[in-house]
């Protein structure tokens, strides 16, 4: 899956869905939807894509159990919903899809993440993108600085040209749910490579100190673990501009999972990991070493913590013998530390000592 589906294609693929299982049901065979189990046990490398996929264990939902027949009314339902969108050219967010299953009857939804999964188990038996269902997430997508210029649809389907330094204020250009092409045009850039910044705070001390144009970078705000179109714009720029991705984020157990789910999938996304996964983005810190060399103020790992490291020694995005070392050294300091702990040393040394340094060692 490395597309967008037009209309008519997303509404096919649904259709065959709805088809498979009226067939079954036409021989007197209790109707089915088989679905990759979604867990890190099942994640394997692709070598050829360079990103975790899914692996060939499998569950199948059938309507002989109540709790399966439940969610294949659900799936009916949302298909029929999101052709209702298509037609109208509409979209809803995940949440609104919510509070309408409650007029499904026995189909309605009891949880947000049913909710969100079923949008998903969509995605694997269409081929198709939530893009496509025109669905979206109820979290704003990144924010973006730099000298880079693209062209944003807008809602009366007008083209407008917008440069991320030059026409936007100091919170930057707002990455819109939908960066595919029917959207986002990429038009040309001036900046050596991207930094994804974990944090608002160190964003906004980055912007500050004008650090994208002292360093010739464009620099985006994950806010946090980053929503889809976030992934899926850094991989865009990657990939169409050939520019580097570099990857700063706190040092702790969960910032460590948000760059495996940018350099190589997260385990809920992994049957299109290829299509948000950018498998180049290198990750600059903070690492454990980073808070022995600069002494950086830290708090002791919580039992949360610990659980989380000794996890990730099992994930295979975190295989490889660097990140092993790095859990590990966490795990003997009992020690994690936020971006914004080097202030210690004054607001700029951020800007004038520790990245430039980083930068060096990774040769940016």
């Amino acid at each position: 899956m490395t597309r967008t589906h037009t209309p008519e294609e997303t509404k096919a693929a649904m259709h065959e869905v709805v088809l498979e299982m009226y067939n079954r049901m036409m021989k007197g065979e209790a109707p089915t939807m088989t679905l990759p189990v979604r867990t890190k046990k099942n994640i394997g490398f692709d070598s050829k894509l360079g990103v975790y996929k899914y692996g060939k264990k499998q569950s199948i939902r059938d309507a002989k159990s109540l709790g399966s027949a439940k969610q294949l009314l659900r799936a009916l339902h949302v298909i029929e919903f999101i052709e209702e969108m298509i037609d109208a050219g509409k979209s809803s967010t995940l949440r609104e899809m919510y509070y309408i299953s409650e007029g499904w009857g026995h189909g309605h939804f009891s949880s947000q993440n049913e909710s969100n999964n079923l949008a998903e188990d969509l995605e694997i038996v269409t081929k198709c993108l939530r893009e496509d269902f025109k669905l979206r997430p109820e979290e704003d997508g990144s924010r973006m600085i730099g000298d880079i210029t693209l062209n944003e649809r807008n809602r009366r389907g007008e083209w407008m040209r917008i440069n991320a330094r030059d026409d936007v204020g100091d919170s930057g250009y707002g990455v819109p749910y939908n960066v595919e092409a029917e959207k986002i045009q990429l038009l040309e850039h001036d900046v050596d490579f991207i930094m994804a910044i974990e944090t608002g705070g160190m964003f906004d001390r980055l912007v500050e100190n004008g650090f994208d144009e002292e360093h010739r970078c464009a620099l985006l705000h994950l806010k946090g673990q980053p929503a889809r179109s976030t992934r899926r714009i850094l991989k865009r720029m990657n990939e169409e501009w050939n520019l580097p991705v570099v990857v700063f984020l706190d040092g702790d157990p969960w910032s460590f999972r948000i760059y495996a789910s940018i350099a190589y999938g997260a385990i809920k996304t992994a049957h299109i990991s290829e299509y948000l996964a950018t498998p180049s983005a290198s990750y600059l810190g903070i690492t454990a070493d980073d808070i022995v060399a600069y002494d950086l103020p830290s708090d002791d790992l919580s039992r949360k913590d610990v659980e989380a490291l000794k996890a990730e020694l099992t994930d295979p995005r975190f295989a490889d013998g660097w990140w092993q070392e790095q859990i590990n050294m966490m795990l003997d300091l009992g020690q994690k530390a936020e971006q914004q702990s080097l202030a210690k040393y004054g607001l700029d040394f951020v800007t004038d000592t520790y990245l430039p340094e980083k930068l060096a060692e990774m040769g940016h």
